[in-house]
C-alpha cells in the first residue's frame, strides 16, 4: 500500500524494528499510527473481528447500534485534543455535531435542568430556575467561562514525564491566568458542590451533568467538558463510534501496518527478562523486537505476564486497589430501542432521575438514575428515515449479574476453521430473567413519558457488564479503566510519569491505551502517542508525526435542543426531530462557539490547527 504525507520514518540502524501491540482498540489503533510514522513494523493482534473495542456499533436489521461516542473530547479545534485525532484521521471528511444543551437532568415530578453548554445561556436558565442561588450559579458560569479559555493549554501532545525542566515551567506558566478558576474546580468534590443549592433540584441534578453520577469527581471534569462542548470540541462525529474507529484504522493501514483479526494473545513471551513475541489461543508464536499491550490491563500483568515484573507499588496497584470500590470505573446497562417512528419532541439526551421503586426493578444499578438518549438525533445515518433508536444506559456493578451466572463468561470455538472468541455464551436462567425485568422495566418508563413508544419497538437489544467481558476482556466490564481523582488513577499516573509505560525488570515491554492513563477516548489515543515518544526516547531517535492529509478538515454542524419552557412535565422538550438533523439547507454562518443563533442550523468549517446485546449481539 502507498503510505500518504504521514509516511513512516526509516528506522534507525541497528535498532528495533518490530513491534506487536496487542488491542485493536483506539489505544491499540493510535499507538500502531505513532509507530509507523516514526519507522517501526508493526501488527496489530485484535481478540474480536472488528476494530475499535469499546468504541463500537452492530447491526440490527437495518439499525446500526452505536454503543460508544456521546461526546468526543477534542472533536473541535483549539486544543492539543483535536490535533491528536487528525494526525490520527479520526475526523478529516467528516460532520461533527454539536447540541447546544449537553445535556437534560429531570426529576420525578417533571421539574428539568438544561445544562446548556454556553455559560451565559446556562446562568439566565438556572436563575430563572432558582433566583436564590443566582451568586452560586454566577460563580459556576464564571468559571466556566474561565475554562474555555483555559483549553487551549491544556497538554496532551507530550507526556509530563518527558518534559524538561524549562518545558514544565512553560506549562504551568500557562495555567497562571486560569489558576483559581482549575485549583476551585478541583479543590472540591461536585457532592459537596452540589450540596450548597439551595434549590433540591438543582442539589441533585449538578450531580449528573455528565450523564451518570461520579461521586469521586470534583468539579473539575463537569467544567472541563461543559467548556469544550460550548468551544465546539465535544460534538459527534458522523458514522458513529465504529466509523470512528475504522477511520483510524484506515489511517493506520495507508501507514503500512497490518492488523491481525480474531487473534487472542494467551501469554507474552519472556526470555531474560525481555518480551520477545506473544503465544496466541492456538498455540502459535509470533516474535517482535516490542510487545505493546494496549488491552485489558489485569489480563495483562495477570494472565499474559502471571504478576511478574510488579514491583510493590505495581503489585498493590494490580492485586488490590483494582479490587476496591470506586477504584475502576463501572460497567453498563444497556438497552437499545429501534423504533419505526420518530419522536421529534424528545431531546437528545436526558438523565431522569428515579426513585428507588423504579431503581429496584434495574440489577446492578449503582445510582437511581436512567440516561436516555434518542442515538438517531446523533447519527441520523445509522437508522432508516422516519425511524429512530432510544439508547437507555445506567452504570452497573458487575458482581450482581455474576451471581446469576452459571457458565463461562468467554469462550473461544472453531467455525470453519477459524478461532472465534466473542461468540454467545450461556447463561443461567436467573440472569436472563434480570435482563428480560430490566428491559421491561426501562420500557414501561419510557412509554410513560413518550406514549406510543412500546407500540413502535421493532428492534430490541439488551446488553450488561458481563457482554462487555466478552467482547473485550476488561476487568469488571468496565469501559473506561482506572478512575481518576482516587488513589488507583493518581497512582498510576506518577508511576507513568516517573518510570514510563512499562513494568519495571521487564525490556522491550509497554502498556498503552486506558489503562496506561486515566480513562477516555482522547486519553486513549493520546496514550498511543505518548508510549510511542517513550518508545522513541528508548532507541535515542526523535519523534515525528504528521496531520493526516487524505481528506478535508471536519466540518461542524450545530443543533438547537429546545427551550425549557417549552418542554411539558411529561419530559418531552420543542426540539427538532430527528428527519431534520438530516437536513442540508441550515444558513451557512459561523456562529461565536457556543452561541448559536436559534432557530437556525448552522455549518462551518474548523480551521486546521498548526503543525452491545448477548441474545443476539
Amino acid at each position: 500500500m502507498t503510505p500518504d504525507s504521514g509516511a513512516p520514518a526509516p528506522p534507525a540502524p541497528g535498532g528495533r524494528e518490530t513491534m506487536i501491540i496487542i488491542g485493536a482498540g483506539l489505544g491499540g489503533l493510535s499507538t500502531g499510527c505513532y509507530a509507523q510514522m516514526n519507522g517501526y513494523r508493526t501488527r496489530i493482534l485484535e481478540m474480536h473481528e472488528l476494530p475499535g473495542g469499546c468504541c463500537t456499533a452492530w447491526d440490527r436489521g437495518d439499525f446500526t447500534l452505536d454503543a460508544c461516542v456521546s461526546w468526543l473530547l477534542g472533536s473541535g479545534p483549539g486544543n492539543e485534543m483535536h490535533q491528536i485525532w487528525l494526525e490520527l484521521g479520526a475526523l478529516q471528511g467528516k460532520e461533527v455535531r454539536h447540541f447546544d444543551v449537553f445535556n437534560v437532568v429531570r426529576a420525578q415530578d417533571g421539574r428539568a435542568v438544561y445544562f446548556y453548554s454556553d455559560p451565559d445561556r446556562l446562568e439566565a436558565h438556572l436563575c430563572e430556575l432558582s433566583p436564590a442561588d443566582a451568586r452560586r450559579i454566577r460563580s459556576f458560569c464564571d468559571q466556566l467561562r474561565t475554562f474555555r479559555k483555559a483549553l487551549a493549554v491544556y497538554p496532551f501532545l507530550k507526556p509530563v514525564g518527558l518534559m524538561g525542566r524549562v518545558e514544565r515551567w512553560r506549562m504551568l506558566a500557562s495555567f497562571v491566568p486560569h489558576f483559581n478558576a482549575v485549583r476551585k474546580a478541583i479543590s472540591v468534590l461536585m457532592s459537596d458542590y452540589s450540596a450548597r443549592f439551595k434549590d433540591p433540584l438543582l442539589r441533585r441534578a449538578f450531580n449528573f451533568v455528565l450523564y451518570e453520577k461520579h461521586p469521586a469527581f470534583p468539579v473539575l471534569p463537569t467544567h472541563f467538558q461543559l467548556a469544550s462542548h460550548a468551544n465546539l470540541s465535544a460534538g459527534v462525529p458522523e458514522g458513529g463510534s465504529l466509523g470512528l474507529a475504522k477511520s483510524i484504522e484506515s489511517r493506520y493501514v495507508r501507514l503500512g501496518g497490518r492488523v491481525t483479526y480474531n487473534a487472542k494473545v494467551e501469554e507474552i513471551l519472556v526470555e531474560n527478562d525481555r518480551a520477545v513475541g506473544v503465544r496466541l489461543s492456538d498455540g502459535s508464536e509470533q516474535r517482535a523486537d516490542i510487545v505493546i499491550s494496549a488491552c485489558d490491563g489485569k489480563t495483562t500483568v495477570s494472565t499474559f505476564l502471571k504478576d511478574r515484573y510488579l514491583n510493590d507499588a505495581y503489585r498493590r496497584l494490580y492485586t488490590d486497589t483494582i479490587h476496591q470500590p470506586g477504584m475502576v470505573f463501572p460497567g453498563y446497562f444497556t438497552l437499545f430501542l429501534g423504533l419505526d417512528r420518530t419522536f421529534p419532541d424528545a431531546d437528545p439526551c436526558t438523565t431522569y432521575l428515579l426513585d428507588e421503586a423504579q431503581a429496584t426493578e434495574l440489577t446492578g444499578i449503582r445510582h437511581a438514575s436512567v440516561n436516555v438518549q434518542f442515538r438517531s438525533r446523533h447519527y441520523p445515518e445509522l437508522s432508516p428515515d422516519g425511524t429512530s433508536v432510544v439508547y437507555a444506559t445506567y452504570f452497573c456493578d458487575i458482581a450482581p449479574w455474576r451471581a446469576l451466572d452459571e457458565g463461562p463468561e468467554q469462550r473461544t470455538r472453531t467455525r470453519g476453521g477459524q478461532e472465534l472468541h466473542t461468540l454467545p455464551v450461556k447463561h443461567g436462567r436467573g440472569y436472563y430473567a434480570a435482563k428480560h425485568r430490566a428491559r421491561t422495566a426501562l420500557v414501561r418508563f419510557l412509554d410513560e413519558r413518550f406514549p406510543g413508544l412500546e407500540d413502535a419497538i421493532v428492534v430490541r437489544d439488551v446488553s450488561t457488564p458481563l457482554t462487555q467481558v466478552r467482547y473485550t476482556g476488561n476487568h469488571d466490564g468496565t469501559v473506561l479503566g482506572w478512575q481518576p481523582f482516587v488513589e488507583s488513577g493518581e497512582t498510576l499516573e506518577e508511576l507513568v510519569k516517573k518510570h514510563g509505560p512499562g513494568l519495571p525488570g521487564l525490556e522491550n515491554f509497554y502498556l498503552s491505551g486506558v489503562w496506561a492513563t486515566t480513562g477516555g477516548l482522547i486519553r486513549a489515543a493520546a496514550a498511543g502517542r505518548h508510549v510511542m515518544q517513550f518508545v522513541c526516547r528508548d532507541d535515542a531517535k526523535p519523534f515525528t508525526a504528521s496531520i493526516d492529509d487524505s481528506a478535508p478538515p471536519p466540518t461542524h454542524l450545530v443543533i438547537p435542543v429546545g427551550k425549557p419552557d417549552d418542554a411539558p412535565a411529561s419530559g418531552r422538550s420543542g426540539g427538532r426531530s430527528e428527519g431534520r438533523s438530516r437536513d442540508r439547507s441550515g444558513s451557512h454562518a459561523t456562529p461565536r462557539p457556543g452561541v448559536p443563533a436559534a432557530p437556525h442550523v448552522h455549518r462551518h468549517a474548523a480551521p486546521q490547527p498548526p503543525q452491545h446485546s448477548e441474545e443476539q449481539k
